[in-house]
C-alpha cells in the first residue's frame, strides 16, 4: 500500500506551467509536513517545497531558492497537497516525489513517506 500517490508531471516547454497533486491516504497526515522533492538524473534527491507546523503549531510554508517566485506549494483541509509550477525551467526536468513526515522535510533521509514520484519534463 503507498500512502502518498502523486499525479500530474509531463513534458512542457519552457516557461509552461504544471501543477503537481498528491493524495496521502491510509494514515492521518493532518498534523504532518507535506511536500516536494525532486530528483534529476545524475544528482541528488533535493528539496522543493513543503507545508506544516512548527513545534508550536504555527503554521509554515517553505521554498527552495532555486524555485521561489515561481513554485506555489497549498494543501487542502484533509488529504491532498498540491504543487503548482510555473515559469518551468529546463533545470526544472526531474522525478517529482511526494513526501511527508511528523516533524519536517529538511532531512531527506529522514523522511516517513514517499510517493513513487511523477516525472516532470521540461524542453528547450
Amino acid at each position: 500500500q503507498v500512502p502518498l500517490i502523486e499525479s500530474g508531471g509531463g513534458q512542457v516547454q519552457t516557461g509552461g506551467s504544471l501543477r503537481l497533486s498528491c493524495v496521502a491516504s491510509g494514515r492521518n497526515f493532518r498534523f504532518y509536513a507535506l511536500g516536494w522533492f525532486r530528483q534529476a538524473p545524475g544528482k541528488e534527491r533535493e528539496f522543493v517545497a513543503a507545508t506544516g507546523w512548527t513545534a508550536g503549531d504555527r503554521y509554515y510554508a517553505d521554498y527552495s531558492d532555486s524555485v521561489k517566485g515561481r513554485f506555489t506549494i497549498s494543501r487542502n483541509a484533509t488529504d491532498t497537497i498540491y504543487l503548482q509550477m510555473n515559469d518551468l525551467k529546463p533545470e526544472d526536468t526531474a522525478v517529482y516525489y511526494c513526501a511527508a513526515d511528523m516533524n519536517n522535510l529538511k532531512a531527506p533521509t529522514l523522511v516517513d513517506y514517499w510517493g513513487k514520484g511523477t516525472l516532470v519534463t521540461v524542453s528547450s
